[in-house]
């Protein structure tokens, strides 16, 4: 009886040992936290894949009002013009150099700018449509193609649809609330641009037009004057016709005769570029007369 005994103790005490191993694994399993779950994928971005906030073409009629430029199809002639949200006898009022009139002769027959679901359009007096612009492939210009053939561009330069939107819990101090309301302090901007001559180029083709940026005529104004020299080859430029130069916040901002202006940042070594860089590329940099 004594091996039978020992034997059946044994088995009894293995399978003690293999239950005890057992608890201790579930327990252990229990205690032990959950995977972590795979981030989730990030959802594409609209607008042609732009990041959220960058969208530079309108949605609405309030966002197309602003400056923009016209120019033809595979030319240099252009245009710079104003679309105003006042009221006219052609629909809103659109506002440009009499000069645009022998760059784009289309332009003599523009009488106002409708906003409407098909997109935007430039109208006659009548409120016939001469050039109807639709979304460009590019996703950052209209485009359109008059009645003979010409296709046009559009390319927003200073829109509201243009204007980033506030972040999320930005708060807006007012002459109100300035004791109730601390704003971060911005980063100081970089130094403005030095005085004297500039070329500009634009997309391909260098030193097509030079400007002269000159101090403000008063002490204290931040205004300045600027002047086009002759044998300017970017028609754009003329027409555009500026006048006067500013730098605040960090940007470059001419100012045409008519009331235009186009911003531009500073990207290193006495240059500065369009912002939003949009359409074709314009660059200033610093030259020795």
């Amino acid at each position: 009886m004594k091996g039978p005994t020992m034997t059946r103790m044994a088995v009894a005490a293995a399978l003690a040992t293999a239950l005890t191993a057992l608890a201790a694994g579930a327990a252990s399993a229990q205690e032990s936290p959950p995977a972590p779950e795979p981030p989730a994928a990030a959802a594409p971005a609209e607008n042609g894949g732009a990041p959220p906030g960058l969208a530079t073409l309108p949605a609405t009629l309030a966002g197309a009002a602003g400056t923009w430029d016209l120019s033809l199809d595979g030319g240099r002639r252009r245009c710079v013009l104003t679309l105003a949200l006042d009221a006219g006898p052609s629909g809103r009022m659109v506002r440009f150099p009499a000069g645009c009139r022998r760059a784009l002769p289309l332009m003599a027959g523009i009488g106002g700018w409708l906003f409407t679901d098909e997109g935007l359009r430039l109208v006659d007096r009548n409120l016939r449509p001469v050039l109807a612009f639709a979304r460009s492939p590019d996703g950052m210009s209209l485009g359109a193609t008059a009645e003979n053939g010409e296709r046009y561009n559009l390319v927003p330069l200073q829109i509201a649809a243009m204007q980033p939107p506030a972040a999320p819990g930005t708060v807006t101090v007012t002459p109100a609330s300035q004791g109730e309301a601390t704003e971060k302090p911005a980063e100081p901007p970089g130094p403005g641009p030095a005085l004297g001559l500039y070329a500009l180029d634009r997309a391909e083709q260098k030193d097509v037009c030079r400007l002269e940026f000159s101090a403000p005529l008063e002490a204290g104004k931040d205004t300045a004057p600027l002047r086009v020299l002759p044998d300017c080859r970017d028609s754009g430029i003329t027409v555009f016709d500026p006048v006067s130069w500013r730098f605040a916040n960090g940007h470059l901002t001419l100012k045409a005769r008519r009331g235009h202006a186009v911003n531009l940042v500073a990207i290193g070594e006495g240059r500065w570029r369009r912002d939003p860089e949009i359409g074709a590329p314009l660059v200033l940099r610093k030259v020795e007369p």
